[in-house]
């Protein structure tokens, strides 16, 4: 069930790239959304952040996991912008090895062999569904930025589930988006009224949509399951993104999507299947779940 949790919360982050686009055709900066993105939560949550203050040194660690993945979203979007959301999902969809090798040289968290396989897997399941000819010399180094999104990402997922398991759900997830918020609030004091705001009632909607929709409840999904499965299964199966990346770009913004891009979807499932549980789980999270069960 938490597996699928992780899935669940994964198509949300899927839809990211529909209303990423549709707000920057409205003028808005990519601080700007993903500024918004965050917002919500960290403004509805702040309360839970308060109540955990004696769990500080945690609280911290979840505040720098929100700026390395609010920082890293930017790249995202300004990707999403300019190429397929296929083609920005190829380098998304590398968090699974750098998941991997923050938590072995920041916790020494060694990976699992099969760990490692389905990783690869999933690199060659985006590899697989994107679109070479996609990428257009001027487009190389907006999509090497990108990889900040993946970084920031991959280091969310080793500090949640190796320094945010002694928090609950809502605490965990306060003190990350007040994290994102944080660190792009600088940007946000600098940007002209302009590039802040959607500039039609539907444009509003849409800030709701990637507030709610693709953050809040995703985000809660994704904090409550993740513990429960360990680092390796939850960069796995959080990889279920990708598919969610392809019929956005087919449904939204009509690009193609063929056999090679179903091929992927294949190979994503049997590598969730391929990724062990629990062999990835630090000494903290057996202690909660020990408490929970006991």
């Amino acid at each position: 069930m938490a597996t699928l949790g992780v899935i669940a919360a994964s198509v949300g982050f899927g839809l990211v790239p529909y209303f990423a686009r549709s707000l920057t055709a409205e003028g808005m900066a990519a601080h700007s959304i993903a500024f918004y993105r965050y917002a919500f939560a960290a403004i509805t949550l702040v309360p839970f952040v308060w109540r955990a203050r004696a769990h500080w040194k945690a609280l911290l660690w979840g505040v720098a996991a929100g700026a390395a993945m609010g920082l890293g979203w930017i790249g995202y979007v300004k990707a999403v912008e300019i190429v397929p959301v296929s083609t920005a999902g190829i380098l998304y969809m590398t968090y699974p090895v750098f998941t991997l090798l923050i938590a072995w040289l920041l916790f020494r968290d060694t990976p699992h062999r099969r760990s490692i396989v389905a990783s690869l897997m999933i690199l060659a399941a985006a590899a697989i569904g994107a679109s070479p000819d996609a990428v257009q010399a001027e487009h190389v180094p907006a999509l090497l930025l990108s990889l900040a999104a993946p970084f920031g990402f991959g280091f969310g997922i080793t500090v949640l589930v190796h320094r945010l398991t002694v928090l609950d759900p809502l605490a965990r997830l306060a003190s990350a988006s007040m994290g994102s918020v944080l660190g792009l609030a600088p940007l946000i004091a600098v940007t002209p009224a302009t590039a802040l705001f959607p500039g039609t009632v539907p444009g509003w909607w849409l800030v709701i949509g990637i507030a709610f929709g693709s953050a809040l409840i995703p985000q809660l999904l994704f904090t409550v399951c993740a513990p429960q499965i360990g680092t390796a299964r939850t960069a796995v199966a959080g990889s279920f993104e990708l598919p969610t990346m392809f019929l956005v770009g087919w449904i939204a913004f009509a690009e193609p999507v063929g056999p090679a891009q179903w091929l992927a979807c294949a190979i994503i499932v049997s590598a969730i299947a391929l990724t062990p549980s629990k062999a990835i789980r630090s000494v903290a999270a057996n202690a909660a779940v020990q408490s929970r069960d006991g």
